[in-house]
């Protein structure tokens, strides 16, 4: 195939917002070249010079080609139904941080759903505040869930990246993770990602620059982690991120690049630090994962980094291949212990993969989710993207970062 230019790219990704799906792969393929349109004005009307190329959007969490979407990537069934039923919006509710998204439903986040609504219903004493962090690489906002235990003592940090076409309020309710936050005594921050970043709220993982210490996104998050801890009385050493998907393969990024600032992650179906360069080789990497030049191994740490793994081995959005590659990065080439488990939980048969250094520590958990496809384990259904049955990924995670806390100095 040979390598294509920025029209084609663009004219690539035109394609795909205009639902032409079937002609940007063609494209992507090498089949066709974009070429421009034929000139429509006639010879007594003055040339007007070509116009630039629009911006690309870079989609990358798109279902890849298979046996029920057809030789074509197309959109995850939950976009494809809102992008369709956004002209039969008549009004929507912006109670999300950021840019909302036109073609988002409203949803509540309660125990007990009122259709409808979105209502926040908050235990007393609870807050959900909506706050802004601005450094050198940019300004996201974010949430900070406040549990209604908090009285001002010490308390760890749980950062949580959502996926593509997620906001935090939906990641919030899908994950349950505020009601572990009530539980356990911490605090639950979650970034919000503006269309203005990326079209469809995808964290830019397969940026380079996105992917490095000191810049793009990881110096954000990090510099926000940073200015928590200075608001709040956070335990520097208790500090945690995790996500889904493209906020999955976020959260390897910060393993990676801010180790001194996580002590831990956790990555939901999504990919290794360095898996991808460009959109082309993002969607390489989420259908077969860095078979290739292995980026992700020369971009991972230099010591293990202490990471929790989930993913569904009939995930057809990001290959379940791409979980093996989070732990062959985060064990950094240490010579660990493995032990084996499997069982059943909510109908759902699992394997766990536990691997430990010689004092008996667990490094890395790996669960493999059989039968299950691209969505959050044990998750809320008032949330997108949850598989309510399996294991319960939130308290699994904050079980395996309370048993990994690490001194946090570094700036960002």
């Amino acid at each position: 195939m040979k390598p294509l230019s920025q029209t084609d790219m663009a004219e690539a990704t035109r394609l795909t917002v205009e639902g032409r799906l079937d002609e940007a792969i063609a494209l992507l393929r090498g089949a066709i070249r974009a070429t421009a349109a034929p000139a429509t004005s006639s010879e007594a009307e003055p040339k007007r010079p070509p116009a630039p190329p629009p911006r690309a959007p870079e989609f990358v969490d798109l279902v890849p080609p298979s046996a029920a979407t057809g030789d074509c990537w197309t959109f995850p069934p939950r976009a494809q139904t809102e992008r369709g039923s956004k002209e039969n919006q008549s009004s929507r509710t912006d109670n999300d941080v950021g840019d909302q998204a036109d073609k988002e439903l409203p949803r509540t986040y309660s125990r007990t759903p009122r259709a409808g609504t979105r209502a926040l219903i908050l235990p007393e004493g609870a807050r959900f505040e909506q706050r802004a962090f601005t450094n050198h690489a940019g300004t996201r906002r974010y949430k900070l869930y406040i549990p209604s235990s908090f009285t001002g003592e010490t308390a760890p940090l749980v950062m949580m990246l959502h996926g593509c076409m997620q906001s935090p309020d939906d990641f919030a309710a899908g994950t349950r993770m505020n009601l572990l936050a009530e539980e356990f005594g911490f605090l639950v921050a979650y970034p919000a990602q503006p269309k203005s970043a990326n079209p469809s709220k995808c964290w830019n993982w397969f940026r380079p620059g996105d992917q490095c210490r000191g810049q793009g996104e990881p110096a954000l998050m990090a510099g926000m982690a940073q200015q928590i801890a200075t608001d709040f009385p956070i335990v520097r050493s208790q500090t945690y991120a995790a996500g889904l998907s493209a906020g999955g393969a976020a959260a390897a990024i910060l393993g990676a690049t801010y180790p001194d600032t996580f002590a831990a992650v956790g990555v939901h179906s999504g990919l290794a630090c360095g898996a991808a360069t460009d959109v082309p080789s993002a969607f390489r990497a989420m259908r077969q994962g860095d078979s290739g030049a292995k980026a992700y191994q020369r971009a991972g740490p230099s010591q293990p980094i202490p990471t929790i793994v989930f993913h569904g081995d009939s995930d057809t959005t990001v290959s379940p291949v791409n979980g093996d590659h989070v732990i062959a990065q985060a064990k950094a080439n240490a010579d660990l212990k493995r032990s084996i488990r499997s069982g059943y939980c909510g109908g759902v048969k699992y394997t766990c993969i536990v691997e430990a250094d010689e004092a008996g520590r667990t490094i890395v958990e790996h669960w493999v989710l059989h039968g299950c496809g691209h969505a959050w384990s044990g998750g809320s259904a008032e949330g997108s993207y949850t598989e309510p049955r399996g294991p319960d990924a939130s308290r699994e995670m904050i079980r395996f970062f309370f048993q990994h806390p690490t001194p946090s100095t570094a700036e960002p």
